[in-house]
């Protein structure tokens, strides 16, 4: 394990990133963003890739073949043996409970929240009886919710697996997360979503990075590029899903505002079908694990049966 800190070309910091073209592209932001923080050449962080479990087993959906773990687990285990040094994740990605001998110890400036619908200008224009590709539970059931004629039709796999799937007439139309489109140049496609309307996924747009904890070197190097306001919307988020029991089959959608130290949390939770749809909202201060917890506590109070099996570990 490299626990210098002051590396270079010839004794480098690892940096563990899954090989699909998003990945690395959030991986070299943040080898660029720490480079730069540190007045370091690039070549002081080596990007070490893998091919994470999910990535290969792409004609089921996730929450049948191992959940979000299978994101981040071959990079636990490089963490754990000294492979790399630290790793990226979509934060959107990253199970809610972590091993307690790692810890995210950056979260880069978030970037856009919002969904992007591809194939149609809005979620009223798409045509009657439409199929919608997706495989995450939220944008199926929102989508229901909104448009209980459509049809959704499992699509998974990269940004450009799942845009030839749409190509290929696999979906009528899909949607994308905007943040993913910008990261890899590919502003100009499809139509981005109203945040207020259609509520984003949690902990979506973000980039974390994680390290073990016993690594207090490297978690100062990383201080440098933690984006604050953007690390504490994520915790809250990642807080409510914990006290929501919340797992990858949990049709949640939610939106963090800001203003100054006060975040204010909008979620919204559906039953898989969208026929049921619960709401609500808290503000409370950044770093407040109280709030999220007691807005978790009230939305499972008001949901139905039909919503709340869904969540509390279940």
């Amino acid at each position: 394990m490299n626990t210098s800190l002051t590396p270079s070309a010839a004794n480098p910091l690892k940096l563990g990133t899954r090989r699909s073209p998003l990945a690395v592209a959030q991986a070299e932001e943040t080898r660029s963003r720490l480079c730069a923080a540190h007045g370091w050449d690039e070549a002081c962080v080596e990007l070490v890739t893998v091919v994470a479990s999910g990535d290969q087993v792409l004609d089921r959906p996730l929450a049948e073949i191992g959940g979000k773990a299978l994101w981040t687990k071959e990079l636990d285990a490089w963490l754990a043996d000294g492979s790399i040094d630290f790793a990226v994740h979509s934060m959107k990605d990253v199970e809610t409970e972590r091993p307690e001998a790692l810890v995210i110890a950056a979260v880069l400036p978030r970037e856009d929240v919002r969904d992007v619908l591809v194939g149609a200008e809005s979620v009223a224009a798409i045509p009657a009886g439409a199929r919608v590709g997706t495989s995450a539970p939220r944008r199926a059931a929102q989508m229901l919710h909104a448009r209980p004629d459509v049809t959704v039709v499992g699509f998974r796999g990269n940004v450009a697996t799942r845009l030839g799937k749409l190509e290929a007439g696999e979906a009528d139309v899909t949607l994308l997360a905007a943040a993913g489109l910008n990261r890899l140049g590919e502003t100009a496609v499809g139509s981005p979503l109203d945040s207020e309307t259609w509520l984003p996924a949690p902990a979506q747009g973000a980039i974390g990075v994680e390290c073990l904890a016993a690594r207090t070197d490297l978690r100062a190097l990383l201080d440098a590029i933690d984006h604050k306001p953007s690390h504490a919307a994520i915790d809250a988020e990642r807080a409510l899903l914990r006290g929501l029991g919340g797992t990858c089959h949990s049709p949640i959608a939610l939106l963090t505002t800001a203003e100054g130290d006060m975040l204010t949390l909008r979620a919204a939770l559906f039953s898989p079908d969208g026929a049921e749809r619960i709401e609500a909202s808290a503000s409370f201060l950044a770093g407040d694990s109280e709030g999220p917890a007691a807005l978790a506590s009230t939305l499972l109070g008001s949901a139905s049966e039909a919503i709340r099996r869904h969540f509390t570990g279940n």
